[in-house]
C-alpha cells in the first residue's frame, strides 16, 4: 500500500493490546460462563445434545394458532407482500416511507423514492419504528388516575373540565401537519382561552430567533450541501441528527462521489468540522478540529474577522486549521456553506453574517423554502411552566411531547401538573408526563393513523394506517374534534381539507398512492442581512471558559428518547463509540490522565445543581477538559428495555452545554457493552485503503494495495494461483460495491438488515460477552499519526503506543463477503455452508450442528453463533417473547434457534422473489428491481447491489470503471475472491497535511500535547 504511515485500530484497548482484547482474540467463542469454559471440541457434549438432537432443534418451527380465511380480503394473498405509502412524522423527525405488510401486519419500512426530500433514504430510527408498533407495554385503552375508563366517560369528563376552564394550554412538539393545525384552530375556536405552546426536545430555538433578528423571518431556511464546494460544520452533526440528516446526507454524498477513468468525476467538496465530541459528521470530514463549547463563539468571531478583514468582538482564538478553513471558504465564495448546531442566538446571528459575507444565500441556503420542523421555542415552554406553577392554567393537554422528561425544568413541571384541574396526555403509555396527568387518552402508532405533513413549505406527505388498531386507542385529532363538538372522523376531515386546500383539483387517490405531493414554491428574493453583528460578537465575548464543560448531544440510535423502549435501537452500537444499552461520560485520554480515570471507572458528574452517575468512556477525538453525554437515556417510564442510562437533559438550559462541572470517581472494574473490538482484525494489512484527492487525480489507483505472489515465473496476482476449481456462474453473479467515500456510519443498513432477516436482540449481558447477532457491522477504524514502518528503535516503538488525540476515522461496513473460494465451506463437516451457482455463500440451518469451524475459519469474522433460543425466552425479554412482538417477524426468513451459525445471506429471499416475478413475466430481472435490505436503506447510496453478469447493471458499470481505479477486495492477498468490493477512501486534504501530524484546534487551548501527559499512564498500564 503506498504512503502507508498509519496504523488502524478499532479502539484504545486494541491499540494498546490490553489483556482483555488479547483474551478475546485468542478465545473467539466466549465460553467462560458455560460449564467452566468448555473447549470447542467438547461443544456438543457441553450442551447435552447428540448431533441428531442439535439438527432437530435447528429446524424446529412449531405452528401455533393457524386461522384460515373465511372471506379473504381482495388485496391479501398469502405469502405476497403489499406496500403502502405513508409518513413517519414524529417529534420533529420526518421521512416518507413505504411499509411492507404481510397478511395485514407491517413488518418492514422501506424508503419512498418519490420523495424529493429523502430520495428514498431511511434513518435507523425510522427503520426501527415498525418494532415500536408491537410494543406490548403500551396502554391498552384510556385511563383516569391509573385506572381504566371508557372513552365515553373520558370525553364527558374532559369536556366538562374544558368548558369550566378559563385558561387552557395545548402543549406539543412542532406541528408540521397542516390538517392537525386546522384541528387545533377549530378547537381554539370552541375554547377561546386555549393557547398552543410548541416545544421540541432538541429544537432549533437559537436559529429561529437569529433569523427573525437577521432577516425578519422566524424560520429555518433550506440547505443545499450538494451546491457547496467548501462546507464548515461547527458542533453540527448534519449527517447524523441535525434538522434533516437523511436529506443532507444525500446532498453531501453527491459532492463526495468520485469516478475513475479519463472522463470520470475527479472533484469533490472539502469538508471542515469543528466540534467537541467526535460525531459521524466529524468522522466524515476532511479536516476536523476540537473545540470546547465555550470556544464555539470565539471561533466564529475569529473566522468572521479573517473573512471580512474587520475586528468585531474580542476573540483570541487562533489555530492553523482556522486560517486554512477561512482561506478555502473565501476562495469558494458563492459555493460555500457554514452551519452551526448551537442554540445560542448570538452565535447563529454570527453564522448568518458569515454566510451572507460568503454569498451563500440563494446558492447553498434559501428562504424560498423553509422547514416547519423543530421550530418550537424554549421561551414558550418556560412561560408555560411559569403560568402552570403560579396556578394560572386550569386545563392542559399534552400532544406528542414529554416535557417532564425532556425539559430541564421537568421536576418542577411534574409538581405543577398534579395541581391542574384537568390534565390530559395523548401518550401511548404512562410516560413521565402522562403519569402526572389526570387522564391519558392514548394515541395509536403512526402506522395505525391518518395524518399529513408539510415538513418543508410546498412539500406535502400523507400518512395512512397500514394495520387496524391493535388496542383501544384514538388519534389526538379525533379527540380534539370530539371535544370541540365536531365530527370526530379524522379521515373524513383530512380528506376534505386536502381537497379544499391542497390538491387544487388533483386526485386524492393518486396523492395517497404516491404518499408525497409537491405544490412547488415560487422562488423569491433572498432577504438581506440586517442584524448588528457587533452586538452579537460582544455578547459572545462575554462567554468565558467554563473549566470542565458538559456537552449534551443527540445520539443516532436513541435520539431524544421517544423510542427508548425499542430494543433494536438500544442494541444498535453507536457508530463512533460502539457502546450499546447505555449512555456514557466521554472524555479525552488527556483529561482522563489529569483526573485519574481509567477504562472501567464510573463517575459522578455534577454541574448546574444536578448530578448523574455513568461509566467513563475514554474517547479519541474528544476535546480536552470536556465531557460529552447523550440525551435520550435515563427514562423512568419508557418500559423494560428503555429504562436504562441516566438523564442528561437537566444539564441544558437555553443551550446544550454547561460549564463548571466536576467528575468524581465512584467505582471501578466495569465492562461496557461495547462492540468496537469484537471480531478484531488487528495485525492484518490492506483492510482499509485510502488516499488523498491530489494523489488520486494523478493516479486513480492511489492508496490501493495490490498484493503480488512470487513464483518461478515472477510476481503474479494472488487470484491467478489457486487449488480450487472455481464455481461457474452461468446465469447470475450477485455482488456489492461499497463506497467508503460516501458511507457515514449512519447504521440505517444495520437496522434494515435486522428487520428484514429476523435478527434477534441479545441484551447488554450478551453483548459484553461479544455475542451480538447483527449480520452487518460497521467497523470504525481510528488511525494514529505515528510512523508504523518497522524500526529497531525503542523511542519509535514508544511513539507507536500513543493513540492520536484527534484521529482520522474510516467506517467500513462488513458482512459476509460471499467468497468464491470460501474458507468456511471447506471445513464444514456436514455441508451446512455451501456455494450457490449465483455466487452466494449459503447456510442450511437444519444441517448445521454448531461446530463453529466455519466461524473459526472466516477471515472476516462475520459469522454469528446462536448461543440461546432468543425468541419465546423470558431471559431475552425484547418483544420476541410475546405474541404481539413476534408479529414483526418476516415469514420469508427462518427464525433461527439455538446451536446454529448464521450470517448475511445477501437477502436471498428478496433475490428469489425478484427472480420469480421476472420468470412469471417471462423476462430477466431488471437492474434495480431487486434490492437487498442494506442497499435499499442507505441514504447516501454508498452500497450498490446487483448482478455482475448483467453488463448494463450499475454494479457492472461501476466495477468496469473502478477496476483500474478505486475498487479493491478486503484481504485480497489470501485469494478468497469475495463478491463484495470496496472503493478506496479519498480525503480532500492537501498532501503536506496528510503526511504531517493532524492540525487541530487544541492549539487554542494553550495546552501541552496529550502524548506527553499520556506517557506515564501508558508505562503504568504496561508495567
Amino acid at each position: 500500500m503506498e504512503n502507508t504511515t498509519k496504523k488502524y485500530w478499532k479502539g484504545i484497548e486494541e491499540y494498546r493490546n490490553d489483556i482483555e482484547v488479547v483474551k478475546n482474540a485468542e478465545r473467539e467463542f466466549n465460553l467462560e460462563d458455560l460449564d467452566g469454559g468448555t473447549h470447542r471440541r467438547d461443544f456438543l457434549k457441553m450442551l447435552g445434545f447428540g448431533v441428531t438432537a442439535v439438527s432437530l432443534a435447528a429446524c424446529d418451527a412449531p405452528v401455533r394458532k393457524t386461522i384460515p380465511y373465511l372471506n379473504k380480503p381482495e388485496s391479501v394473498e398469502p405469502g405476497v407482500p403489499n406496500f403502502f405509502a405513508t409518513t413517519y412524522a414524529e417529534g420533529g423527525e420526518f421521512s416518507p416511507v413505504l411499509v411492507k405488510t404481510v397478511e395485514g401486519r407491517p413488518i418492514k419500512i422501506e424508503g419512498n423514492k418519490l420523495s424529493k426530500i429523502s430520495n428514498g433514504g431511511v434513518s435507523a430510527r425510522v427503520h426501527a419504528s415498525v418494532l415500536s408498533l408491537y410494543d406490548n407495554e403500551k396502554l391498552k385503552g384510556p385511563q383516569k388516575g391509573g385506572e381504566d375508563i371508557s372513552w365515553e366517560d373520558l370525553d364527558k369528563e374532559v369536556v366538562a373540565g374544558l368548558s369550566s376552564a378559563n385558561n387552557i394550554r395545548i402543549v406539543s412538539s412542532s406541528v408540521f401537519s397542516p390538517t392537525t393545525n386546522k384541528v387545533i384552530a377549530d378547537f381554539k375556536a370552541k375554547y377561546p382561552s386555549a393557547v398552543h405552546v410548541t416545544y421540541d426536545a432538541n429544537g432549533l430555538t437559537g436559529m429561529v430567533d437569529a433569523n427573525a433578528e437577521s432577516f425578519g423571518k422566524a424560520a429555518i431556511p433550506s440547505y443545499r450541501f450538494d451546491n457547496a464546494d467548501v462546507i464548515l460544520g461547527v458542533n453540527c452533526d448534519f449527517l447524523g441528527t441535525w434538522l434533516s440528516a437523511d436529506e443532507f446526507s444525500t446532498q453531501w454524498a453527491k459532492g463526495r462521489r468520485l469516478e475513475s477513468g479519463k472522463d470520470g468525476k475527479h472533484t469533490m467538496s472539502r469538508h471542515y468540522q469543528f466540534e467537541t465530541g467526535l460525531t459521524t459528521t466529524g468522522a466524515a470530514a476532511d479536516y476536523r478540529g476540537m473545540i470546547k463549547p465555550s470556544e464555539e463563539g470565539a471561533f466564529l468571531v475569529a473566522l468572521y474577522n479573517k473573512l471580512s478583514g474587520s475586528a468585531i468582538g474580542n476573540s483570541s482564538f487562533k489555530s492553523e486549521l482556522l486560517d486554512k478553513c477561512a482561506k478555502d471558504l473565501k476562495a469558494a465564495a458563492g459555493k460555500s456553506l457554514v452551519v452551526s448546531g448551537s442554540n445560542d442566538k448570538n452565535i447563529q446571528v454570527l453564522v448568518n453574517g458569515i454566510n451572507s459575507l460568503l454569498g451563500s444565500y440563494g446558492s447553498t441556503i434559501s428562504f424560498s423554502k423553509t422547514y416547519n420542523t423543530r421550530k418550537g421555542t424554549s421561551a414558550e415552554l418556560n412561560t408555560f411552566v411559569s403560568d402552570l406553577t403560579s396556578g394560572k392554567v386550569d386545563a392542559v393537554i399534552f400532544m406528542d411531547t414529554n416535557p417532564v422528561y425532556t425539559h430541564p425544568k421537568g421536576a418542577q413541571l411534574a409538581e405543577a401538573i398534579a395541581k391542574v384541574k384537568t390534565s390530559v396526555s395523548f401518550a401511548d403509555r404512562a410516560d413521565e408526563t402522562a403519569a402526572e396527568c389526570k387522564y391519558i387518552a392514548p394515541a395509536p402508532h403512526y402506522l395505525e393513523s391518518w395524518n399529513d405533513a408539510e415538513p418543508i413549505s410546498g412539500s406535502y406527505a400523507l400518512q395512512q394506517p397500514t394495520i387496524s388498531l391493535i388496542y383501544n386507542t384514538r388519534q389526538p385529532q379525533s379527540s380534539l374534534l370530539s371535544w370541540a363538538g365536531l365530527d370526530a372522523d379524522y379521515h373524513k376531515y383530512l380528506k376534505s381539507n386536502w381537497k379544499s386546500s391542497i390538491l387544487s383539483g388533483k386526485s386524492w387517490v393518486s396523492a395517497l398512492h404516491d404518499g408525497v405531493y409537491e405544490t412547488g414554491v415560487s422562488a423569491s428574493e433572498e432577504p438581506s442581512l440586517s442584524s448588528d453583528l457587533g452586538s452579537a460578537a460582544a455578547a459572545i465575548s462575554s462567554i468565558k471558559d467554563g473549566g470542565l464543560e458538559v456537552s449534551v448531544f443527540e445520539s443516532i440510535a436513541i435520539g431524544t428518547g421517544r423510542q427508548a423502549n425499542n430494543p433494536w435501537l438500544q442494541e444498535l452500537p453507536d457508530p463512533i463509540s460502539k457502546v450499546t444499552w447505555e449512555n456514557t461520560l466521554a472524555i479525552s485520554q488527556k483529561t482522563a490522565n489529569e483526573l485519574g480515570f481509567e477504562k472501567g471507572d464510573w463517575a459522578k458528574l455534577s454541574a448546574n445543581g444536578y448530578e448523574i452517575e455513568l461509566p467513563i468512556l475514554i474517547q479519541p477525538g474528544q476535546a480536552h477538559n470536556t465531557v460529552s453525554v447523550a440525551m435520550g437515556y435515563g427514562r423512568t417510564a419508557a418500559g423494560k428495555a428503555g429504562n436504562v442510562g441516566a438523564n442528561a437533559n437537566p444539564f441544558m438550559s437555553n443551550v446544550n452545554w454547561v460549564g463548571g462541572a466536576s467528575l468524581e470517581k465512584t467505582k471501578s472494574g466495569y465492562t461496557l457493552a461495547q462492540t468496537q473490538t469484537h471480531e478484531t482484525v488487528m495485525g492484518r494489512q490492506a483492510v482499509v485503503q485510502e488516499s488523498i484527492l491530489s494523489e488520486y487525480v494523478k493516479n486513480n489507483k492511489a492508496g490501493r494495495f495490490e498484493p503480488m505472489i512470487e513464483t518461478s515465473e515472477g510476481a503474479v496476482k494472488p487470484y491467478t494461483i489457486s487449488l480450487w476449481n472455481g464455481h461457474e456462474k452461468k446465469n447470475h453473479s450477485w455482488g456489492m460495491v461499497i463506497d467508503l467515500n460516501t458511507c457515514t456510519g449512519c447504521a440505517s443498513c444495520l437496522v434494515s438488515c435486522q428487520a428484514e432477516n429476523n435478527i434477534p436482540v441479545v441484551g447488554k449481558k450478551e453483548v459484553v460477552r461479544a455475542r451480538e447477532m447483527h449480520w452487518i457491522r460497521l467497523d470504525r477504524y481510528y488511525s494514529t499519526d505515528a510512523d508504523t514502518e518497522y524500526s529497531i528503535n525503542p523511542s519509535h516503538l514508544e511513539k507507536m503506543e500513543h493513540a492520536s488525540e484527534n484521529p482520522e476515522v474510516v467506517i467500513q461496513p462488513m458482512m459476509c463477503q460471499h467468497c468464491s473460494n470460501a474458507p468456511c465451506e471447506t471445513v464444514c463437516p456436514v455441508l451446512a455452508t455451501t456455494h450457490s451457482s449465483e455466487g452466494l455463500n449459503q447456510m442450511t440451518y437444519n444441517r448445521c450442528v454448531g461446530t463453529r469451524y466455519c466461524a473459526n475459519n472466516c477471515p472476516y469474522k462475520v459469522r454469528r453463533f446462536n448461543w440461546w433460543k432468543y425468541y419465546e425466552n423470558e431471559q431475552f425479554d425484547y418483544h420476541m417473547n410475546n405474541e404481539l412482538g413476534r408479529m414483526v417477524l418476516n415469514p420469508d426468513v427462518t427464525v433461527r434457534s439455538r446451536g446454529v451459525i448464521e450470517k448475511c445471506s445477501m437477502c436471498v429471499q428478496r433475490i428469489q422473489a425478484g427472480k420469480l416475478q421476472a420468470k412469471k413475466e417471462k423476462r430477466r430481472p431488471v437492474d434495480g428491481e431487486i434490492e437487498v435490505a442494506c442497499s435499499q436503506s442507505c441514504p447516501t447510496g454508498a452500497i450498490v447491489f446487483g448482478d455482475m453478469l448483467d453488463p448494463e447493471s450499475r454494479i457492472s458499470k461501476t466495477l468496469a470503471r473502478e477496476k483500474e481505479g478505486r475498487a479493491f477486495h478486503v484481504l485480497e492477498e489470501i485469494n478468497v475472491q469475495p463478491q463484495i468490493s470496496y472503493l478506496t477512501k479519498i480525503r480532500n486534504k492537501d498532501l503536506e497535511d496528510s503526511k504531517a501530524a493532524h492540525i487541530h484546534a487544541a492549539e487554542a487551548h494553550h495546552e501541552e500535547p496529550a502524548h506527553e501527559t499520556e506517557e506515564h499512564h501508558t508505562e503504568e498500564q504496561h508495567g
